[in-house]
Protein backbone atom coordinates (compact mmCIF):
# COMPACT_ATOMS: atom_id res chain seq x y z
CA UNK A 1 0.00 0.00 0.00
CA UNK A 2 1.44 3.55 -1.63
CA UNK A 3 2.00 5.67 2.07
CA UNK A 4 1.95 9.52 1.19
CA UNK A 5 5.39 11.11 0.86
CA UNK A 6 6.30 14.02 3.39
CA UNK A 7 9.20 16.55 2.64
CA UNK A 8 9.98 19.42 0.55
CA UNK A 9 8.82 18.77 -3.19
CA UNK A 10 8.84 21.77 -5.73
CA UNK A 11 6.01 21.45 -7.97
CA UNK A 12 7.03 20.45 -11.80
CA UNK A 13 4.83 23.13 -13.05
CA UNK A 14 5.94 26.03 -11.02
CA UNK A 15 7.40 28.81 -13.43
CA UNK A 16 11.08 29.49 -13.64
CA UNK A 17 11.63 33.18 -11.37
CA UNK A 18 14.77 34.44 -13.39
CA UNK A 19 12.52 34.37 -16.82
CA UNK A 20 10.12 38.17 -16.50
CA UNK A 21 7.18 38.15 -19.10
CA UNK A 22 7.50 42.05 -20.20
CA UNK A 23 5.18 44.10 -18.34
CA UNK A 24 3.46 45.77 -20.67
CA UNK A 25 2.19 49.42 -20.13
CA UNK A 26 -0.94 51.93 -21.17
CA UNK A 27 0.63 54.63 -22.96
CA UNK A 28 -1.35 58.04 -24.75
CA UNK A 29 -0.59 60.55 -26.78
CA UNK A 30 1.46 62.64 -24.19
CA UNK A 31 3.90 59.53 -24.66
CA UNK A 32 4.42 59.62 -28.10
CA UNK A 33 5.04 63.62 -27.65
CA UNK A 34 7.70 63.21 -25.21
CA UNK A 35 9.54 60.17 -27.00
CA UNK A 36 9.98 62.67 -29.78
CA UNK A 37 11.21 65.17 -27.85
CA UNK A 38 13.93 62.88 -26.37
CA UNK A 39 14.78 61.34 -29.33
CA UNK A 40 15.17 64.99 -30.45
CA UNK A 41 17.58 65.37 -27.74
CA UNK A 42 19.37 62.45 -28.36
CA UNK A 43 19.66 63.76 -32.01
CA UNK A 44 21.11 66.94 -30.99
CA UNK A 45 23.57 65.50 -28.21
CA UNK A 46 25.21 63.12 -31.08
CA UNK A 47 24.28 64.60 -34.75
CA UNK A 48 27.50 63.82 -36.32
CA UNK A 49 27.36 60.02 -35.46
CA UNK A 50 23.32 59.81 -36.17
CA UNK A 51 24.42 61.48 -39.51
CA UNK A 52 27.25 58.85 -40.63
CA UNK A 53 24.69 56.16 -39.93
CA UNK A 54 22.24 57.35 -41.99
CA UNK A 55 24.07 58.93 -44.78
CA UNK A 56 23.15 55.73 -46.91
CA UNK A 57 19.39 56.71 -46.81
CA UNK A 58 19.29 59.64 -48.78
CA UNK A 59 22.49 58.63 -50.69
CA UNK A 60 20.09 55.37 -51.38
CA UNK A 61 17.49 57.61 -52.51
CA UNK A 62 19.08 59.50 -54.73
CA UNK A 63 20.48 56.36 -56.68
CA UNK A 64 17.62 55.24 -56.72
CA UNK A 65 15.48 58.24 -57.85
CA UNK A 66 18.67 58.29 -60.67
CA UNK A 67 18.28 54.50 -61.42
CA UNK A 68 14.18 55.21 -61.62
CA UNK A 69 14.40 58.01 -64.39
CA UNK A 70 17.26 56.02 -66.18
CA UNK A 71 15.80 53.11 -66.81
CA UNK A 72 12.03 53.80 -67.11
CA UNK A 73 10.33 52.20 -64.13
CA UNK A 74 9.07 55.27 -62.67
CA UNK A 75 5.59 53.27 -61.21
CA UNK A 76 8.57 51.77 -58.85
CA UNK A 77 10.11 54.83 -57.46
CA UNK A 78 7.42 55.50 -55.05
CA UNK A 79 6.91 52.06 -53.98
CA UNK A 80 10.66 51.78 -52.91
CA UNK A 81 10.79 55.12 -50.73
CA UNK A 82 7.69 54.01 -49.11
CA UNK A 83 9.64 50.87 -48.67
CA UNK A 84 12.01 52.33 -46.42
CA UNK A 85 9.55 52.74 -43.94
CA UNK A 86 9.73 48.82 -43.16
CA UNK A 87 13.56 48.73 -42.88
CA UNK A 88 13.69 51.49 -40.33
CA UNK A 89 13.14 49.68 -37.29
CA UNK A 90 16.35 47.49 -38.75
CA UNK A 91 18.38 50.06 -39.96
CA UNK A 92 18.34 52.03 -36.58
CA UNK A 93 20.03 49.43 -34.66
CA UNK A 94 22.75 51.47 -33.67
CA UNK A 95 20.89 54.76 -33.05
CA UNK A 96 19.10 52.49 -30.17
CA UNK A 97 22.46 51.50 -28.97
CA UNK A 98 23.20 54.93 -28.43
CA UNK A 99 20.10 56.25 -26.62
CA UNK A 100 20.93 53.14 -24.19
CA UNK A 101 24.30 54.70 -23.52
CA UNK A 102 23.08 58.13 -23.05
CA UNK A 103 20.19 56.65 -20.60
CA UNK A 104 22.60 55.70 -18.88
CA UNK A 105 24.94 58.34 -18.63
CA UNK A 106 27.72 56.84 -20.53
CA UNK A 107 29.35 58.71 -22.96
CA UNK A 108 28.30 57.79 -26.68
CA UNK A 109 30.47 57.41 -30.07
CA UNK A 110 30.12 56.52 -33.24
CA UNK A 111 32.11 52.89 -32.10
CA UNK A 112 29.42 52.70 -29.51
CA UNK A 113 26.76 52.62 -32.05
CA UNK A 114 29.20 49.24 -33.84
CA UNK A 115 28.87 47.44 -30.51
CA UNK A 116 25.20 46.64 -30.94
CA UNK A 117 26.78 43.76 -33.01
CA UNK A 118 27.76 41.99 -29.48
CA UNK A 119 24.90 41.91 -28.51
CA UNK A 120 23.62 38.18 -27.41
CA UNK A 121 20.63 38.68 -29.35
CA UNK A 122 22.12 40.09 -32.62
CA UNK A 123 21.26 37.12 -34.33
CA UNK A 124 17.65 37.15 -33.55
CA UNK A 125 17.75 40.86 -34.71
CA UNK A 126 19.21 39.95 -37.91
CA UNK A 127 16.68 37.01 -38.13
CA UNK A 128 14.00 39.98 -38.00
CA UNK A 129 15.20 42.11 -40.23
CA UNK A 130 15.47 39.50 -43.09
CA UNK A 131 11.91 39.28 -42.34
CA UNK A 132 10.90 42.67 -42.86
CA UNK A 133 13.92 42.55 -45.65
CA UNK A 134 11.44 39.83 -47.34
CA UNK A 135 8.63 41.86 -46.65
CA UNK A 136 9.95 44.88 -48.36
CA UNK A 137 10.85 43.05 -51.60
CA UNK A 138 7.22 41.47 -51.70
CA UNK A 139 5.62 44.96 -51.15
CA UNK A 140 7.87 45.94 -54.41
CA UNK A 141 6.68 42.87 -56.52
CA UNK A 142 3.05 43.80 -55.18
CA UNK A 143 3.15 47.51 -56.02
CA UNK A 144 4.62 46.90 -59.55
CA UNK A 145 1.96 43.72 -60.20
CA UNK A 146 -0.41 46.34 -59.66
CA UNK A 147 0.84 48.95 -61.70
CA UNK A 148 0.79 46.18 -64.89
CA UNK A 149 -2.41 45.14 -63.99
CA UNK A 150 -3.69 48.56 -64.65
CA UNK A 151 -1.61 50.22 -67.49
CA UNK A 152 -0.03 46.97 -69.01
CA UNK A 153 3.57 46.45 -69.64
CA UNK A 154 4.35 49.41 -71.51
CA UNK A 155 6.34 51.59 -69.56
CA UNK A 156 6.08 55.55 -69.39
CA UNK A 157 7.68 57.72 -71.82
CA UNK A 158 8.68 59.95 -69.41
CA UNK A 159 8.14 61.81 -65.65
CA UNK A 160 5.55 63.97 -67.33
CA UNK A 161 4.01 60.86 -69.32
CA UNK A 162 3.42 59.19 -65.87
CA UNK A 163 2.34 61.76 -63.93
CA UNK A 164 -0.28 62.22 -66.38
CA UNK A 165 -1.13 58.75 -66.32
CA UNK A 166 -1.57 58.47 -62.39
CA UNK A 167 -2.84 61.81 -61.93
CA UNK A 168 -5.44 62.37 -64.69
CA UNK A 169 -7.15 59.33 -65.50
CA UNK A 170 -9.72 56.90 -63.72
CA UNK A 171 -6.96 54.30 -64.08
CA UNK A 172 -4.36 56.27 -62.16
CA UNK A 173 -6.98 57.48 -59.71
CA UNK A 174 -7.62 53.66 -59.09
CA UNK A 175 -3.94 52.77 -58.69
CA UNK A 176 -3.44 55.53 -56.05
CA UNK A 177 -6.19 54.09 -54.17
CA UNK A 178 -5.29 50.08 -54.31
CA UNK A 179 -1.69 50.88 -54.07
CA UNK A 180 -1.91 52.83 -51.06
CA UNK A 181 -4.10 50.58 -49.47
CA UNK A 182 -1.72 47.33 -50.05
CA UNK A 183 0.45 49.49 -48.44
CA UNK A 184 -1.06 50.27 -46.15
CA UNK A 185 -1.55 46.25 -44.89
CA UNK A 186 2.40 45.65 -45.57
CA UNK A 187 2.88 49.05 -43.02
CA UNK A 188 0.74 47.53 -39.89
CA UNK A 189 2.21 44.55 -40.50
CA UNK A 190 5.52 45.57 -39.98
CA UNK A 191 4.78 47.78 -37.54
CA UNK A 192 2.52 45.47 -35.64
CA UNK A 193 6.02 42.96 -35.38
CA UNK A 194 8.46 45.35 -35.14
CA UNK A 195 7.31 48.67 -32.97
CA UNK A 196 9.23 47.51 -29.75
CA UNK A 197 10.61 44.39 -31.04
CA UNK A 198 14.39 45.83 -32.11
CA UNK A 199 15.13 47.74 -28.75
CA UNK A 200 13.27 44.59 -26.56
CA UNK A 201 16.04 42.31 -28.19
CA UNK A 202 19.09 44.66 -27.57
CA UNK A 203 18.05 45.75 -24.21
CA UNK A 204 16.20 42.31 -22.77
CA UNK A 205 18.52 39.73 -24.88
CA UNK A 206 15.09 38.26 -26.16
CA UNK A 207 14.68 36.14 -28.92
CA UNK A 208 12.63 36.86 -32.27
CA UNK A 209 9.51 35.41 -31.25
CA UNK A 210 9.42 36.88 -28.08
CA UNK A 211 10.20 40.29 -29.26
CA UNK A 212 7.42 39.74 -31.86
CA UNK A 213 4.84 38.42 -29.25
CA UNK A 214 5.21 41.58 -27.03
CA UNK A 215 5.02 44.31 -30.24
CA UNK A 216 1.47 42.36 -30.88
CA UNK A 217 0.33 42.45 -27.55
CA UNK A 218 1.22 45.93 -27.36
CA UNK A 219 -0.58 46.96 -30.33
CA UNK A 220 -3.44 45.27 -29.14
CA UNK A 221 -3.65 46.94 -25.22
CA UNK A 222 -2.73 50.60 -27.28
CA UNK A 223 -4.07 50.53 -30.50
CA UNK A 224 -5.48 54.05 -30.93
CA UNK A 225 -1.41 55.30 -29.36
CA UNK A 226 -0.13 53.05 -31.79
CA UNK A 227 -1.84 54.05 -34.63
CA UNK A 228 -1.67 57.55 -34.32
CA UNK A 229 2.62 56.85 -33.79
CA UNK A 230 2.20 54.75 -37.23
CA UNK A 231 0.49 57.94 -38.69
CA UNK A 232 3.57 60.03 -37.02
CA UNK A 233 5.70 57.96 -38.60
CA UNK A 234 4.52 57.88 -41.95
CA UNK A 235 4.39 61.82 -42.23
CA UNK A 236 7.92 62.35 -41.14
CA UNK A 237 9.22 59.93 -43.40
CA UNK A 238 7.02 61.40 -46.02
CA UNK A 239 8.37 65.22 -45.29
CA UNK A 240 11.91 63.54 -45.45
CA UNK A 241 11.46 62.25 -48.60
CA UNK A 242 10.31 65.38 -50.69
CA UNK A 243 13.86 67.24 -50.80
CA UNK A 244 15.46 64.25 -52.73
CA UNK A 245 15.16 61.70 -49.63
CA UNK A 246 18.01 64.19 -48.01
CA UNK A 247 15.47 65.17 -44.64
CA UNK A 248 15.65 61.44 -43.77
CA UNK A 249 19.31 61.98 -42.48
CA UNK A 250 17.39 64.26 -39.77
CA UNK A 251 14.01 62.10 -39.47
CA UNK A 252 15.24 58.64 -39.73
CA UNK A 253 18.03 59.44 -36.34
CA UNK A 254 15.34 61.28 -35.14
CA UNK A 255 12.43 57.91 -34.96
CA UNK A 256 15.43 55.87 -34.19
CA UNK A 257 16.02 57.72 -30.89
CA UNK A 258 12.48 58.11 -30.52
CA UNK A 259 11.62 54.64 -30.71
CA UNK A 260 14.19 53.77 -27.97
CA UNK A 261 12.26 56.05 -25.85
CA UNK A 262 8.88 54.93 -26.33
CA UNK A 263 9.91 51.66 -25.84
CA UNK A 264 11.00 52.84 -22.04
CA UNK A 265 7.67 54.47 -21.89
CA UNK A 266 5.68 51.33 -22.85
CA UNK A 267 7.72 48.45 -21.45
CA UNK A 268 8.43 47.96 -17.67
CA UNK A 269 12.05 47.79 -16.74
CA UNK A 270 13.29 44.37 -16.72
CA UNK A 271 13.52 43.01 -13.26
CA UNK A 272 16.64 40.59 -13.83
CA UNK A 273 18.64 43.11 -16.38
CA UNK A 274 20.81 41.23 -18.00
CA UNK A 275 24.26 43.33 -19.44
CA UNK A 276 26.15 42.63 -22.53
CA UNK A 277 29.28 40.50 -21.43
CA UNK A 278 32.66 42.24 -21.83
CA UNK A 279 34.76 42.00 -24.65
CA UNK A 280 37.19 39.12 -24.08
CA UNK A 281 40.78 39.93 -24.03
CA UNK A 282 43.53 38.75 -26.51
CA UNK A 283 46.02 36.99 -25.41
CA UNK A 284 49.13 38.52 -26.95
CA UNK A 285 51.72 36.26 -28.85
CA UNK A 286 55.01 36.52 -30.43
CA UNK A 287 55.99 36.24 -33.93
CA UNK A 288 57.83 33.10 -32.43
CA UNK A 289 54.89 31.30 -31.59
CA UNK A 290 53.32 31.19 -35.50
CA UNK A 291 52.87 27.84 -35.90
CA UNK A 292 51.42 26.91 -32.54
CA UNK A 293 49.05 29.84 -32.54
CA UNK A 294 47.68 28.43 -35.41
CA UNK A 295 45.91 25.39 -32.89
CA UNK A 296 44.78 27.04 -29.84
CA UNK A 297 43.70 24.12 -28.16
CA UNK A 298 46.92 23.08 -28.13
CA UNK A 299 48.51 23.28 -24.71
CA UNK A 300 51.41 25.66 -24.57
CA UNK A 301 53.68 22.46 -22.98
CA UNK A 302 52.52 20.55 -26.44
CA UNK A 303 50.28 18.03 -24.82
Amino acid sequence: MATPYSGNVTPLAQPAQDTAVPVIRKIGLPDLREALRLGWEDFKAVPSHAIILCVIYPVLGLVLARAVSGYAVLPLLFPLAAGFALLGPFAALGLYELSRRRERGEEASAWDAVDVLRSPSFGAMLGLGTLLLALFVTWVATAQAIYIAVFGYQGAAGLSDFVQRVLTTSQGWWLIAVGCGVGFLFALVALCVSVVSFPMMLDRHAGAGEAMVTSLRLVAKNPVTIAAWGLIVAALLVLGSLPFFLGLAVILPLLGHATWHLYRKVIAPDPNPRPIPPRPQRERRSAADFPAALFPWRRKDGA
